[in-house]
């Protein structure tokens, strides 16, 4: 009796969420092939298990399954087709092969580049993640797929090596976009609810520390609250996720109502204040710093640390 030797798998982007995803294919029994702009970071990656490709051509050339773990869609489509007259790794996939998105993307254009790799005999899942790096690097992570049958099958147990939720949300690319952008809506205005609270308990005086112990403690609370205003207490702006984030994915958002005129006046908000942060110069900062658009308030300093 012969038994089928697991898929070869590959992953662009060995970012925050990306390394960690690395990291649990290699606990789950792969040697991923790895590519990522800091060489670096691949050649890291590859001492302990795997291979690091010098170039996209080779890792898509080599692997059965490509998952994507880059910002947005400008970066999908340089890792897919290439980038000022370097290959991206479509041209080499091998007919069959499936490429996995992980970006948060404009839901249609995800359902176009469906199409445009099935002209080139390539499988495709749109699959945005959720969770943060913690939950990555753990196969914690969240991930919203969706796609044709055939995809899953070739992705056979992938998704659930580095997820603990893996949702089909429908059998062709755009519904799994259409949550993620659903998600980074609630995630973008608590956010900037929990920095308009917390900011207004500065104003007033309150112990910074005391308000986050009785707020995530209380119906108030919101996990964004407690994780991110737990950076706020520590002072520690360095960005898991950056408050230009938070401009491209609520832009997302306005543009995906926009085209069925629907008004989100919470979500023009929050844009406005991750905007207003970006342009005072916190763009590369963690989301939290949109605390710092709030004026006359004393914010605690980079020794404090939430209690």
């Amino acid at each position: 009796m012969t038994t089928s030797s697991p898929p070869v798998v590959g992953l662009v982007g060995l970012g925050a969420m990306g390394a960690g995803m690395a990291r649990s294919l290699r606990r789950a029994g792969h040697a991923p092939h790895v590519f990522d702009l800091r060489r670096e970071a691949a050649q890291a990656f590859a001492r302990d298990g795997g291979t690091a490709c010098d170039t996209l051509a080779a890792l898509g050339a080599a692997s059965d399954i490509v998952i994507s773990v880059v910002v947005n869609a400008q970066q999908t489509e340089a890792v897919l087709f290439g980038d000022g007259g370097t290959p991206g790794c479509a041209a080499s996939m091998k007919p069959g092969s499936l490429f996995v998105m992980c970006s948060t993307v404009d839901p249609n254009w995800s359902v176009a580049l469906e199409a445009r790799l099935a002209k080139l005999g390539l499988l495709y899942l749109d699959a945005p993640i959720s969770g943060g790096a913690a939950k990555a690097a753990n196969g914690q992570m969240t991930m919203m797929t969706a796609g044709t049958p055939a995809a899953y099958d070739k992705a056979g147990g992938v998704l659930d090596a580095m997820a603990a939720k893996v949702y089909r949300l429908g059998d062709s690319a755009g519904a799994g976009s259409k949550v993620k952008v659903i998600n980074q809506l609630l995630a973008g205005v608590h956010i900037a609810a929990a920095a308009e609270a917390m900011a207004l308990g500065l104003r007033e005086g309150v112990d910074p520390a005391a308000l986050y112990e009785v707020i995530t403690h209380s119906a108030g609370n919101s996990w964004m609250f407690e994780n991110r205003m737990a950076h706020v207490l520590a002072g520690d702006y360095t960005p898991l996720s950056a408050v230009d984030i938070f401009v491209k994915d609520l832009g997302l958002v306005l543009d995906v109502a926009r085209g069925s005129k629907f008004p989100l006046p919470l979500s023009s908000t929050a844009h406005q204040m991750f905007m207003q942060a970006s342009t005072a110069g916190h763009a590369r900062e963690d989301d939290s710093a949109v605390i710092k658009i709030f004026p006359g308030i004393t914010l605690p300093a980079p020794t404090s640390t939430p209690e």
